[in-house]
């Protein structure tokens, strides 16, 4: 083996993506140690995303004072990478942390999202990367809009900042105050969920209970992105209301499409964009990635699915090393995963399992490779 790409996800809970690539790179080195081993951090969009793409990519975190979910000044921050690309997670201004033990998506704002995002367009970046994930919020990203001059008005004309409580009174969106800046810039918003706006799997009824609110609150909340979709529909003459990954952050999915002309993109393919990972590959013998369960909803667009495409037009065989082997999972095959190992020996609750997930994974490597290394009998 000359050159092995690790590309693994988190496994939830317990080892992050950069744990499970260290644990792997050792495993390899034991058995092939002058092979070249090429390790990709992965985020999801959500906490530690712009740690990964620095890791990954290489950059600078710029440290920014902003609002945060209850417009209180904090100090936030977001990176940018080598060429010039800037990478936001929402949850740096608008994540649940940031309210701890007041959660109320009646009132919390996206608005400082905006404002980071407005700080990588004035420091010159033309390409900006927006991770959804960990919101405290459900203003469909109209805090953000905002933040950026978008005007919201209500019966009255009035211009206001919508909460999630007040979504209900936009009656108007006016879209004029944007800067000219960000027609000549590219907005990427990664979503790893398909749900829509609103309705029983929409952004409310799905996220909100998590975000604090009750049931009165979540139906309040829904009617809310429902109006905001009507009024989008009726004065940007855009239809949101189906997008899948629509409900992504209270909404803010819609609502990145509607007021940032950005598109929603799986977070992997954003990745593997970036690092230029179909050039990356080539040459490489075999591709490690994983995740804390493969099953039927892998093929949706998490980690090992999006590497095993890529690398199957390359003709690169993926082993899939991961917590749990779920049901369904004959179709990852043919997407590109050669063969799938679970790091646990023996059927036991996750509560369990997740104190030994360093040392069962770094066993499942060494196995994996030691079977690898065998020289054929001649």
């Amino acid at each position: 083996m000359k050159k092995i790409i690790c590309i693994p996800d988190s496994f939830k809970g317990t080892l992050s993506s950069a744990q499970v690539c260290n644990i792997m790179e050792e495993a390899i080195h034991c058995h092939f140690p002058l092979c070249d081993v090429v390790k990709i951090e992965v985020a999801d969009g959500g906490e530690g995303s712009v740690d990964a793409f620095l890791a990954a990519v290489g950059g600078k975190k710029i440290t920014v004072t902003v609002n945060n979910p209850y417009f209180e000044a904090i100090e936030s921050f977001y990176g940018i990478l080598d060429g010039n690309v800037a990478v936001i997670e929402m949850a740096a201004a608008a994540g649940l942390p940031l309210v701890s033990g007041r959660p109320n998506p009646l009132e919390t704002t996206t608005f400082g999202v905006g404002e980071l995002i407005l700080d990588a367009a004035k420091r010159g970046c033309k390409q900006i990367i927006v991770g959804l994930g960990g919101s405290s919020t459900n203003d469909g990203g109209c805090g953000a809009a905002s933040a950026i001059g978008v005007r919201f008005l209500n019966s009255q004309g009035q211009v206001f900042v919508p909460k999630g409580k007040s979504l209900i009174d936009i009656a108007d969106i006016d879209l004029s105050g944007i800067d000219p800046m960000f027609n000549d810039i590219e907005i990427i918003t990664m979503c790893d969920i398909d749900n829509p706006m609103y309705g029983p799997k929409g952004a409310a009824h799905i996220f909100a209970p998590q975000k604090g609110a009750n049931p009165d609150m979540v139906i309040l909340l829904d009617e809310g992105l429902c109006h905001l979709a009507s009024v989008i529909q009726k004065h940007l003459k855009l239809d949101v209301s189906t997008i899948p990954g629509g409900g992504a952050a209270g909404g803010m999915g819609s609502g990145m499409v509607a007021f940032f002309n950005s598109r929603l993109q799986m977070g992997i393919e954003t990745i593997l964009d970036l690092v230029e990972f179909d050039h990356l590959i080539e040459g490489a013998d075999l591709i490690f990635t994983g995740e804390g369960k493969i099953d039927s909803q892998s093929i949706q667009g998490k980690v090992p699915i999006g590497v095993a495409k890529r690398a199957k037009r390359a003709k690169v065989d993926v082993i899939a090393v991961v917590g749990t082997i779920g049901s369904d999972i004959e179709a990852v095959y043919d997407l590109g995963i050669t063969a799938i190992f679970s790091i646990n020996p023996e059927p036991v609750p996750f509560e369990i399992a997740k104190l030994k997930s360093k040392e069962n994974l770094a066993l499942t490597m060494d196995n994996i490779v030691r079977l690898l290394s065998i020289k054929p009998q001649k």
